[in-house]
């Protein structure tokens, strides 16, 4: 967090003029990680998608899912927080609170299909096993979230409808750069979804805020970068 780093020329991805430093500073692990996971599964405008967790990384899912034209954009989170700002932004055309039958309000939802695409961003067993069984038949799911664990029955719940489940973890630097040519194009302000800024001095507060989870995404900035 010094205020000048000197890097390897090859590790650095061009900013430009469009997008904010806040901008810049989600691509290499939120909106980085997401684009990652998008490009393994493929998003279009044929799809219903699913996003199990509302915290910056499940909001930046949202985000470039609608970008990529997704026609209907589902969501379940427990932060009511998380919620209201998907809703603010309109990233969600429904949202849920985690519970037993969010399978099947999401199968409502798609006639009884489930959604083509889904993501895990929550990290939770009942998250992931969630957006697997909420997928229809011969569609893909990405696991992002990090840690945890995840049960389900393999024949039920993904062979019988040969469905395809991927890892997926964090991105390289030319997706990066592919990442903020597409923003540019698509409109798209990762800083949108900054919902607190705290001085460096304030950082220990910073990060017990995001461990709360009542917020969207927190960033420690310099003077410059603080609401006045």
């Amino acid at each position: 967090m010094a205020e000048y780093m000197l890097c390897d020329e090859k590790d650095l991805v061009y900013l430009p003029e469009e997008l904010t430093y806040a901008d810049g500073a989600q691509v290499a692990c939120g909106f980085g990680t997401v684009y990652e996971a998008i490009e393994k599964v493929g998003v279009s405008g044929n799809d219903a998608v699913l996003v199990v967790g509302l915290g910056p990384v499940g909001l930046a899912a949202l985000m470039l899912a609608k970008a990529m034209g997704a026609n209907k954009l589902i969501g379940i989170e427990s932060q009511s927080a998380r919620i209201e700002l998907a809703k603010k932004l309109g990233l969600v055309d429904h949202v849920f609170t985690p519970a037993e039958d969010n399978v099947a309000q999401i199968k409502a939802l798609t006639g009884g299909n489930g959604v083509e695409r889904a993501f895990d961003c929550s990290a939770s067993d009942a998250g992931r096993a969630t957006a697997i069984r909420a997928t229809r038949k011969w569609g893909k799911i990405a696991l992002v979230g990090e840690g945890g664990t995840v049960h389900f029955n393999p024949s039920e719940d993904m062979l019988h409808d040969q469905k395809t489940v991927y890892g997926s973890w964090v991105t390289s630097i030319w997706k990066m750069e592919d990442l903020v040519e597409r923003l540019v194009r698509w409109g798209i302000h990762p800083e949108e979804l900054i919902t607190h800024r705290f001085p460096l001095e304030k950082a220990d507060e910073a990060y017990a805020l995001m461990a709360s989870g009542a917020c969207g995404k927190v960033a420690v900035c310099f003077d410059e970068e603080l609401p006045s």
